[in-house]
């Protein structure tokens, strides 16, 4: 490739292609291809530069805990959850109908490895989507109503496709976060999808936000086109402590263990 032709190239930002065009060139003179069917590999392969960038884009917007996948989940440890259900799930098509999602069950049986999981299949589908735990949310409504940036925080968590709030029931939230909730789930009814996960049962969130009627409230709204997946069983980390394999999921990254 020439300097001119590299130098145009950086200037309409066509990275993608500079990087594969040399390689295109060569391919086009050994097998004969036209113009048309060259033209339409290197804007392939600009296109494909373009899509990786905007995934990895939008996964960091995301925030997740940590990267998690569907591939790399132990369903043989829990029969509870069923595979196809979550499969299911991760086509998305209860956020492209604005449905929401609920995932009860104790702590430490997947809940947020599959949040996440089906998250990121969100992503790779188009979707924009944001991960926040629910202290994360009380702590950023704290932070920016003392700064009197309360609606900036709001319309963040308005914005995405796919709003997953996780940890719900790790302890009792501090005064107030049963109106920052209710905000957020009266705002996204009907408009959005939000995913929540919780290890106490329904009946419980009265106690844990210190507010029964906002409690109530948030479970009408979120309840209305939701799903509820109840999982039982043993947490995944105390398996681990008991001295059998740590990490038997594909790929070897961590499974459900480290649900809250």
């Amino acid at each position: 490739m020439n300097d001119t032709l590299q130098k145009a190239l950086k200037k309409l930002r066509l990275s993608g292609l500079a990087q594969t065009l040399d390689v295109r060139l060569q391919e086009a003179a050994g097998n004969g291809l036209n113009h048309a069917e060259f033209l339409e590999l290197i804007l392939q392969d600009e296109l494909a530069v373009r899509g990786d960038r905007l995934l990895a884009r939008r996964v960091r917007a995301a925030d997740f805990r940590e990267p998690k996948t569907l591939e790399d989940f132990d369903f043989s440890f829990n029969a509870s959850i069923r595979r196809k259900q979550v499969f299911d799930l991760a086509t998305c098509r209860f956020v492209r109908e604005r449905r929401d999602l609920l995932l009860l069950g104790p702590p430490g049986t997947g809940k947020s490895h599959l949040v996440q999981a089906i998250g990121y299949q969100a992503i790779k589908v188009g979707h924009t989507v944001l991960y926040r735990s629910i202290f994360d949310v009380v702590r950023d409504f704290l932070h920016d109503e003392a700064l009197g940036g309360d609606e900036k925080v709001l319309a963040r968590y308005l914005k995405p496709d796919l709003l997953i709030v996780d940890d719900m029931g790790m302890k009792q939230l501090p005064k107030r976060s049963g109106e920052y909730l209710f905000e957020i789930i009266m705002r996204r009814y009907e408009n959005r999808s939000t995913m929540m996960t919780s290890n106490r049962p329904l009946e419980d969130w009265g106690k844990l936000i210190g507010d029964v009627p906002s409690a109530t409230a948030i479970l009408d709204r979120f309840l209305h086109h939701a799903d509820v997946i109840t999982i039982t069983g043993k947490s995944y980390r105390l398996k681990d402590r008991a001295g059998r394999p740590a990490r038997p999921e594909r790929g070897g990254s961590a499974g459900p263990a480290d649900d809250a």
